[in-house]
């Protein structure tokens, strides 16, 4: 009983944590596609993830703000 609790409340975690990061992405390739390319192309991702861990930071504020 305990492990089927345990087990839902990871992929409860996961589901969650997967569909901020998916959203992020997709927002952020409508925002800002030149990023986006170049990651691609170049095969370097540090930009896409400081532009992504960026815009969680600046989304989780403003969440924050109301509170």
């Amino acid at each position: 009983m305990i492990i089927q609790r345990i087990s839902a409340s990871v992929f409860g975690v996961v589901a969650i944590v997967s569909t901020v990061l998916a959203s992020a992405t997709i927002w952020l390739f409508l925002t800002n596609p030149v990023t986006v390319a170049n990651a691609v192309n170049e095969g370097e991702i540090s930009p896409l993830v400081r532009d992504l861990a960026d815009l969680l930071y600046n989304a989780l504020r403003g969440l924050l703000k109301y509170l």
